[in-house]
């Protein structure tokens, strides 16, 4: 693989809606995964601790300061307000199971394709999987099972904060993002560097066991219901299953990722 040059970075998510700019009604909520706050303790625990991270409020109750204190190795580098859950509930969108701890964050540089894989093994790409809570669960399979980044298109794709951050539990500050315009012609580019493309279909004759995996692989994930596209199928090296002995034939994407994940992980 040549090592190139890499572009410059561009801003991840910065589309959301922010607190206090024009048009925005001050106090009103967000809708729901548009808020620029991550909360809940697992997903603020690690933003704090991200030193890529741009910091710009901190709320939390007296309760979760006392557990985030605990959690932490060193003192934050921002003060909380210490608030009610009242507040917070307020600030963000209907249904957040915040923990009574939110905070305002900028976001993070997003790499380009090449930078986010770069000597990468193990990378998962998403085919239109548009439900944050998915794409954040798959977030945190891909930190648990050592797949270091993850590349999803610009549009069909959730932003990375609220619901998406909550689910992913922290993995956000961890996974590179990469977002891309074209998906099949992302595909060639990680075949250039040396991947071996790996759409997961439940139709497909390979059990996912049976491939090569010495080399670098990227799990291409498709929507549920629809799977993967068509040009999207094409493009893959090779289709491969899970194993599915029982009356059910399919799983939740999110579900279906962790354990493709576990699946290559067992087999390194």
């Amino acid at each position: 693989m040549k090592e190139r040059k890499r572009p410059g970075r561009r801003e991840i998510g910065k589309k959301e809606a922010i607190p206090g700019k024009q048009g925005s009604r001050r106090g009103a909520r967000s809708p729901a995964g548009q808020s620029p706050y991550i909360y809940g303790l697992h997903a603020v625990e690690a933003a704090l601790q991200n030193p890529a991270r741009t910091l710009h409020k901190f709320l939390a109750t007296q309760n979760a300061w006392n557990e985030i204190t605990a959690r932490l190795s060193a003192p934050p580098r921002i003060a909380p307000e210490i608030t009610s859950a009242e507040e917070i509930t307020r600030l963000l969108p209907p249904g957040a199971v915040h923990q009574g701890i939110a905070l305002h964050v900028a976001p993070l540089p997003e790499p380009d394709l090449e930078e986010a894989c770069f000597e990468a093994n193990r990378i998962v790409v998403l085919d239109q999987v548009t439900d944050p809570h998915n794409v954040g669960a798959i977030l945190r399979s891909a930190a648990v099972f050592g797949a270091s980044a993850l590349v999803m298109t610009d549009r069909n794709s959730p932003p990375l904060t609220g619901v998406l951050a909550k689910a992913a539990s922290g993995a956000i500050e961890h996974v590179k993002i990469a977002k891309i315009g074209n998906l099949s012609r992302a595909l060639q580019s990680l075949k250039n560097m040396g991947f071996l493309i790996v759409g997961l279909d439940g139709d497909a004759e390979t059990p996912l066991s049976q491939i090569d995996t010495a080399r670098p692989i990227a799990l291409v994930m498709g929507a549920e219901g629809a799977g993967l596209r068509r040009l999207t199928r094409e493009t893959c090296d090779l289709l491969a299953k899970l194993p599915a002995s029982g009356p059910m034939r399919s799983l939740n994407v999110s579900n279906a990722a962790a354990a493709a994940l576990y699946e290559l992980a067992r087999a390194r």
